[in-house]
């Protein structure tokens, strides 16, 4: 009874070793897959068919999923260019640079005969052609303050001049502009009346002087 008894346990404990030593397996399978897919290489170090090491210099700015942005880079460039400038400039600039060299490159792919130039010259075109319709935007608004001024002029009299004031306005100044004496024959009764005191003189004076 003794060595039955001893033999069961011993196959229950290599039954639980058998599973234990499984789960282990299974778990380092999946420590391993989980590994390799965080090193999944960069777009140009799998393009270029080489093991991707962390300090890759393409790797931050070359994801995996942007294939076709290095392809075109290093169509028009070329991966040892690209590399020697990414190695001389600061790291803070590189992501400026690999930006400005991908987007030469798609426009050189489009266009292999002017590349970017195409499109930097249509852009300063359509900048003049703006430049040139806020010029006459702005002269037609001037000319049109300008006419503005001219059919309504200000009023001479002070704002809120009672009518009164304005009746007693003299009409003869509509007629200086246009005759010296329009003055006097409007209103005759601002004259002095020396006429008849003149006569009156000349009579006297004659009259004194016959002796």
């Amino acid at each position: 009874m003794k060595e039955g008894f001893s033999v069961g346990s011993q196959n229950k404990k290599g039954a639980c070793f058998r599973r234990k030593s499984k789960g282990l397996l299974v778990g380092a399978k999946i420590m391993s897959s989980s590994s390799s897919s965080y090193s999944t290489p960069c777009a140009a170090c799998k393009f270029l068919r080489r093991k991707c090491t962390p300090t890759c210099v393409f790797a931050p700015y070359f994801p995996p999923d942007e294939p076709h942005k290095f392809i075109n880079v290093h169509r028009i460039f070329g991966a040892s260019n690209v590399a020697k400038l990414l190695n001389e400039v600061l790291p803070h600039q590189r992501e400026d640079a690999v930006s400005t060299l991908a987007y030469e490159a798609d426009f050189r792919v489009r266009d292999p005969v002017y590349g970017c130039v195409g499109a930097i010259t249509f852009l300063q075109r359509q900048v003049q052609r703006l430049q040139k319709e806020l010029e006459a935007a702005n002269a037609d608004l001037i000319r049109c303050a300008y006419n503005a001024t001219i059919v309504s002029p200000p009023s001479r009299l002070p704002i809120g001049t009672p009518p009164s004031v304005q009746s007693m306005t003299p009409p003869v100044a509509h007629n200086i502009g246009n005759q010296g004496e329009g003055l006097f024959q409007t209103h005759p009764h601002w004259l002095p009346h020396w006429g008849d005191d003149f006569s009156r003189d000349r009579s006297g004076c004659g009259g004194g002087s016959t002796i």
